[in-house]
Formats: structure tokens, sequence, C-alpha cells
């Protein structure tokens, strides 16, 4: 029997459906389901409240990040209000359902997407869902991993599946090396302005190419968190010996016998060489430029010598208006009055040290507020352990705990109205970092450089 030729995504996909719904929709079996404190708790109070125990606590893990107070020495705060009621219902719910949870002061916590890699949770060929956008992060691994709703999360809990549309397949191919000082954050951005925000829409978007294999895990996950920014269902990277080294000796992962078992399976998960996709694009490397974003979406990025494009939608219109912004103006050279580092986009160790190599030996610009935000306690004490924190405050940031902190605005702590700000974030949306906030995006570098210079600013130029 001939064998059609299949791509990491339809292994994975043949191996967990359960069954057919229709044409287009299949049960799915769920290997690992992650929760935060924002959502988590609603799901596991609905089970607990219909008498439904989760199918298999042990698969299930939950972490404090989105709205949890990230001020140095916090107790359990929150800046968010009625926030403590979210983070106690976490810890109730989760304890009552048998799930582990990572709660403050556990050197395990951090942001879902962050700790999850690390801790080896997420794993090459499993399926893995969390009621949050940016789980399409973590298919970097080689894992089929979605962002779903509360709803879907007590249904996944309670019986390990879902009913899953089946996404179509879209291979970007990015070949040729990435220039100095450009980084996956930058890639990302090229593709969203190249593309468009609505690119992926309705696909599982594998990234492939030669480019793509140079990064190391830490950039891959930057690439894959924001593919939901491109509108797709998720996206994944093929697993290869980067990714096995990475996943060695993690605390979830595989050991001993298992493990040589594990890398056996995960080897056979490489798209099969005549595999088909629905679509194709392709990205030469050498093309990417560090990038910033001057409007309202991620899609609204140019080069960072660029300048304020001149479109006339409406769409183009009320971005420039909401940033201040006229056509044609020049990013470089825009005042800032905050910078900030974190974010399960470019949160992690390497994200850090970066940065720290532009700060070290420099300060930030008066009347900057510069805040960095590790993206797991065991990133910030890995930086800690390096010196790192050192070089972050000499320079004048605010050194955080870990969590989510000011990628997004809930209510709590915020940037100031109509201030511009340069974040290492994912979305730049209105009022996104604080009502009235105008955010530009880039990566940890730009961020850096712009803090110093109190514009935004080419780290090449320092």
């Amino acid at each position: 029997m001939v064998m059609t030729p299949r791509t990491i995504f339809d292994k994975i996909w043949d191996a967990h459906a359960i069954m057919a719904i229709d044409a287009e929709t299949a049960l799915v079996l769920i290997d690992r389901v992650l929760l935060h404190e924002r959502t988590g708790s609603v799901a596991l109070e609905s089970l607990a409240a219909m008498g439904r125990p989760v199918d298999a606590p042990r698969q299930a893990f939950a972490t404090m990040d989105h709205i949890v107070d990230t001020l140095p020495g916090r107790t359990g705060a929150t800046t968010m209000p009625t926030g403590t009621a979210f983070i106690t219902a976490t810890r109730a719910a989760t304890h009552a359902a048998g799930i582990t949870l990572f709660d403050l002061g556990d050197a395990r916590q951090g942001i879902v997407h962050v700790i999850s890699p690390e801790l080896g949770i997420v794993l090459p060929g499993a399926t893995l869902v969390c009621p949050d956008s940016h789980t399409c992060s973590q298919g970097a691994l080689g894992a089929l991993a979605w962002g779903i709703g509360s709803t879907e999360a007590e249904h996944a809990l309670a019986t390990s599946t879902l009913r899953v549309k089946r996404p179509r397949t879209m291979r970007v191919t990015i070949d040729g090396v990435l220039g100095a000082g450009v980084t996956a954050k930058d890639l990302a951005l090229h593709l969203l302005a190249t593309f468009g925000s609505a690119g992926g829409s309705g696909h599982i978007v594998e990234y492939a190419g030669a480019a793509v294999r140079a990064l190391d895990v830490e950039a891959r996950l930057t690439l894959c968190n924001m593919a939901t920014e491109f509108a797709a269902f998720s996206a994944i990277i093929a697993p290869d010996e980067t990714t096995f080294a990475y996943l060695q000796g993690r605390s979830y992962a595989p050991k001993g016998a298992a493990w040589d078992d594990a890398i056996a399976q995960w080897r056979a998960l490489a798209g099969d060489p005549d595999a088909t996709f629905d679509r194709e694009l392709r990205i030469d490397a050498g093309d990417v430029r560090p990038m910033v974003t001057w409007g309202t979406s991620p899609q609204q990025a140019v080069p960072i010598e660029g300048s304020v494009p001149g479109d006339t939608g409406d769409a183009a219109v009320r971005a420039r208006d909401y940033m201040d912004l006229a056509p044609g103006a020049a990013l470089l050279g825009q005042p800032i009055g905050a910078a900030f580092i974190g974010s399960c986009t470019n949160g992690r160790l390497s994200d850090l040290r970066r940065a720290a190599a532009i700060l070290r030996g420099r300060h930030v610009a008066p009347g900057v507020r510069a805040i960095c935000v590790p993206g797991s306690s065991a990133v910030r004490a890995a930086a800690e352990a390096e010196g790192l924190d050192r070089v972050f405050r000499d320079a004048g940031f605010e050194w955080r705990e870990a969590g989510c902190s000011m990628c997004f605005f809930a209510g709590g702590e915020s940037f100031g109205a109509r201030e511009r700000v340069i974040s290492s974030t994912n979305r730049n949306f209105e009022s996104r970092q604080g009502p009235g906030t105008r955010s530009h995006l880039a990566s940890p570098e730009t961020v850096a450089a712009s803090a110093i210079a109190g514009r935004i600013a080419d780290p090449a130029a320092l």
C-alpha cells in the first residue's frame, strides 16, 4: 500500500484523531492542558459545579502569570481590580482537582508559554492546549499547540479530547542567513508586514528552511509566538537535534530508556520529502531588517530606518491618528516616554542577554521609564546568576518578578495615556498597554537602544 506523503502536522493529527465527526472535523486526543489564573479557575470551577472530575490531572498544569503583581518582593497581590479573587480561586480549584500549580514563590512559576518549554511539559508530537492565543509559541518544539476558550478548556479537562476543525496547511520557507543584529522578532514582523495580519488565516503554519534551522529554540519560540498575529490556527517547526539538545534533562522530559525511545519517535515526525501544502510562502532571510511598528496592528511595521506609510485606507488613517504620526514621518528619532522588555515573545534568557549587551555601561535617557520583566522565575534566577540584573539596574531599568506584566492592560498597572512606548511584546493594539498608550513593537535590542537614546533608535548605532 502506497502511503500519501505527510507533513509533520498530518502525522500528529493522524496519531491523535480519535474519530471523524464530519468531512472537516474530528474528535482529537489532547495530551496536555495548560491553565493560568485569569481563565483557569473559571474552567475548573465550572467543571466542579457540574460534578465533573478532571480526566487526567497529571497532564494538566497551571501557573500564575497574567494578572499577578511583578513588583519586587511581591506577596501575592495583584494590580488588577478583583484579581485577588482569580488568584485565590485558582489555588483552591487546582488543589481540589489534583492539578500541578506553579504558584507565586515557586521557582518554576512564570508565563505559561515560557515555563512549559523550559520544564519540558511541551514535547514533540504532543497535542497541547491553553486558554491563551499565544499557545502557538510552543509549536517551536514540534508540538501541535493552539489556543482555546474557557469552555473548550472545560471539555479538554473533563474528557482529554476536543472537537477540532482541521486547518489547512501552509509552509513558510525562510532560506538564506539573517543579517547581523536581525532577530526572530524582526523576522516575525517582516512576515506580517509582507503578507498581512490575515495571511495565515485558517492554516497551520510550518516554518522551514535554512534560516529557521539556524535559530536556537528560544528564537523559534519567538517566531512561532506571533503566528496568532498572522491569524494562523497555530505554527510548528519540525524537531531536530537543536530541539532534542534543548529538551534533554528538562523536568518533565522523558528520562533513561524512555528518552531514547522518544528520540526515535520524534525523528520520524519530520515531514515526508514529497508532502504538499495548501499554500507556500517564501522569505529570503537576507531581506529582513530590524523592524519597528508604526501603527496599531503588528502588520503595520517597517524597517527601523523606514517612514510612516501614506496609505489612505481607513485603518491606516485611524492608526496614524491614534499614534500621532504623519505620513512620511521617520520612525528613527521619535521621542519615547517608556520602554518595556518582557512577555512570552521576548522575555527569555537569551532576550535579556542581548538587551544587556546593549545596556552595559550606558544609562536610560532622562524622562524614560524602563522596565524589564523576566518571562519566568527560572529566567530571573539565571539572569541574576549572570549579573544581568545589575546591568539592567545600573542602566536605570526596573528589574521585576516574573509575569505577563504590562504586555497588556487588564485594569491594573499601565503606561500613561498617549505615552509613546517601545516594547518587546506582541501586540500594539489601541490601549493594549494602557488607556491611550501608543505602543511600538520591536526586538529587545531595539527597545534597549531606544531607552538609552530617549527616542526610537537603531541598536546598530551603538
